[in-house]
């Protein structure tokens, strides 16, 4: 049965005589319908609060994928103006406001200034090369001041260059060796003087071209169906196969040098860790399988980028292992796998990246612009003073002296900001500052290690810098397709990244490399890797013939 409301009995209000003649079943009725249109305003409320956070944080939602379409990518904080700071318009509007309509005028006599010689002559004549690098093919101008001159009439006093940097239509060598066959007339005996040995048995790609092709692909997220193309508008038949095959045989040949440069990240005292999805494998038709690069970064500036087929915190112990020299130190971010690896460590202790910390309160700006403004302002402070020790330079106790002095302070004034905001009953959990002040609360323990030992760094950008080349990657060439493939382009891009850490010039890397591997001892394998290569090969590193020829 329906329940009858006290509007319902009651359209328009009782005077003191009708009320008087109610019966005790209508009161107790209109009572009941009091009480039931209460609840009901209750669970009106509730469904509008409900409504009310969810449409704010859609709404969060929806500025966050705006900005990431339309907006500006990048963190970089600029701080408002002053508003009683007039901006340079505004002075320069007042100035002229100030100068009367009509301002006074003086006769200047008209002169002539000589010409000058243009510009463009005098940095034509600059070198912007290395001599030693690029070939310079030369051109002779002829004078024409001397045509019908014999030589006893003029002398050539000097001469003047000009450089202009040009393009042929191919790029490519082809290196023809000719071998003569001979026959000794005394023996009657055929000889022939072997191929130079090549760094695959059998293969017809000079390391000079293994080399191209790898920094291309690699560094340069050049794919390999759009080389080929490149390599057939040049005139060469080749198929498309083939380098696959190459880069495949290359990366089982620098195996051994990337396992011996993760063994040397992974003894390093302080390191720094993440992960960074990549599509790799065929999951059925038109679907790719999402695996996971871990990049780990060690103290000696070594980059490698290990492949696993999940994100899951099992990897984490996989690939740095359950045991620690003590004194050791992890620095990540805030995903709760490298939490738990270094609670079941012993020896470690789990830094945090206060970048990571600081982009929660970027992300709050939409919701809560004023105080995402005061972490910003606080945290930036705290940077600052990472920034002072940089120019200055400044190492080990010095270093952690500034710290201990200048930003210690500061970091404990940022969370006693954090702990008393996050007590305003005003914040809902959903909202996002709510949740940046969670994370920074949950993380103090890892943003305060810096503090106190100056070899680990305040954040991961250094590892960030790092493993941009998988994100630039995937821009050109989208996914591997298969898992191998994918640790083969961690195998390859750990040595080639390191490169650029040692200021290294990766092409002549690889073509020095590729020729040692097959010779150099397996027990000093360690000697190959970027860090040590320099040190012990790069002053005089081996060349490909057609350097030789070059010359």
């Amino acid at each position: 049965m329906k329940a009858t409301t006290a509007s319902a009995l009651f359209p328009t209000p009782l005077s003191l005589e009708q009320a008087a003649a109610l019966t005790p079943q209508q009161v107790l009725m209109a009572v009941q319908g009091w009480l039931h249109s209460e609840q009901q305003a209750a669970v009106f409320q509730q469904q509008l609060a409900a409504f009310k956070e969810q449409i704010d944080a859609l709404k969060h939602q929806l500025d966050w994928f705006k900005r990431q379409t339309f907006g500006q990518k990048s963190e970089k904080r600029i701080p408002e103006a002053p508003a009683n700071q007039l901006s340079l318009g505004e002075t320069m509007g007042m100035e002229a406001a100030a100068l009367p309509a009509t301002a006074p005028t003086r006769l200047v006599l008209a002169h002539q200034r000589k010409v000058l010689r243009s510009a463009g002559d005098k940095a034509e004549a600059v070198p912007f090369f290395d001599e030693n690098r690029v070939p310079v093919e030369t051109i002779e101008i002829p004078n024409p001041e001397i045509a019908g001159l014999t030589p006893e009439q003029y002398t050539v006093i000097g001469s003047k260059e000009t450089y202009r940097l040009a393009q042929q239509p191919g790029s490519y060598v082809v290196i023809k060796y000719v071998r003569p066959v001979i026959k000794r007339l005394d023996t009657q005996t055929i000889s022939c003087p072997p191929a130079p040995v090549s760094i695959l048995e059998g293969s017809r790609a000079d390391v000079s071209f293994v080399a191209g092709v790898t920094v291309d692909k690699f560094l340069y997220h050049l794919p390999l169906y759009r080389i080929h193309q490149r390599l057939q508008d040049m005139g060469f038949t080749l198929s498309r196969v083939w380098l696959t095959q190459l880069m495949q045989q290359i990366a089982r040949l620098l195996e051994p040098i990337y396992e011996a440069q993760f063994e040397s990240i992974r003894a390093s005292r302080v390191k720094a860790m993440d992960e960074t999805p990549i599509k790799a494998g065929l999951k059925g038709p038109g679907k790719m399988k999402q695996g996971y690069f871990w990049p780990v970064y060690g103290e000696l500036d070594e980059i490698c980028f290990p492949y696993c087929e999940s994100r899951r915190a099992e990897h984490v112990d996989q690939l740095l292992g359950l045991t620690a020299s003590p004194g050791s130190v992890l620095i990540t971010d805030g995903y709760a796998a490298y939490s738990r690896y270094a609670q079941k460590t012993e020896g470690l202790t789990h830094a945090q990246c206060w970048a990571h910390t600081r982009r929660e309160f970027f992300e709050s700006q939409d919701a809560d612009p004023q105080r995402a403004a005061v972490a910003l302002e606080m945290i930036g402070n705290i940077y600052a003073v990472e920034a002072e020790i940089r120019d200055r330079g400044l190492k080990g106790a010095k270093k952690q002296d500034v710290r201990l002095t200048k930003a210690k302070p500061l970091v404990e004034a940022f969370f006693t900001w954090v702990a008393d905001t996050a007590a305003d009953t005003g914040l809902l959990p959903s909202n996002p500052m709510s949740k940046a002040l969670a994370y920074a609360h949950k993380r103090r323990a890892g943003l305060e290690v810096f503090l106190s030992d100056a070899d680990v760094p305040i954040d991961t950008n250094h590892l960030e810098r790092g493993l941009r080349v998988i994100p630039m990657g995937r821009r050109a060439w989208l996914f591997c397709w298969t898992e191998l493939g994918a640790k083969q382009v961690g195998i390859v891009q750990s040595l080639l990244t390191t490169c650029r850490l040692h200021d290294i010039n990766p092409y002549d890397y690889l073509v020095d490399v590729l020729q040692r591997v097959g010779q150099h001892p397996s027990s000093r394998v360690a000697e190959l890797t970027p860090r040590l290569w320099k040190q012990h090969f790069a002053a005089n590193p081996l060349r490909s013939d057609l350097y030789n020829i070059s010359q």
